[in-house]
């Protein structure tokens, strides 16, 4: 973890056990520390390449998903114009060239391709 980031795991150990000459612990004390710090700690967050927590992200889920059921039920829903933008997307930095649309082949090849991208946000990739 040192490696990966230094500072941000100095932080971390600072702000959450008050630790503040990680010198004077012995080492294995000090990976006992770093392994119980919480899942969206500078460190943990930096070593999984998440750029933002987990409850952003569903927050961000939830508005979209009110966003886009709000649009399907309007006049401009129906026809298929002015879709909201995505949050998640905006977060995420996902790029799509104007009226480019995903296709698949069968169910298959979109629970796939699902999975893919689920992994990819789980893993900040």
């Amino acid at each position: 973890m040192a490696a990966a980031d230094e500072d941000a795991l100095y932080c971390d150990l600072a702000e959450t056990y008050h630790v503040f000459d990680w010198d004077a612990l012995p080492i294995d004390v000090l990976a006992r520390l770093a392994s119980g710090l919480r899942e969206n700690s500078r460190i943990r967050m930096k070593m999984s390449g998440l750029n933002v927590q987990t409850d952003t992200m569903l927050l961000a889920s939830i508005a979209d998903s009110t966003s886009l059921l709000t649009w399907f039920n309007s006049e401009a829903g129906r026809k298929g114009e002015g879709r909201p933008p995505s949050m998640v997307d905006a977060i995420l930095g996902a790029k799509k060239a104007e009226g480019e649309a995903l296709a698949f082949d069968s169910p298959e090849d979109f629970e796939k391709a699902r999975r893919e991208i689920l992994e990819r946000v789980k893993h900040g990739d």
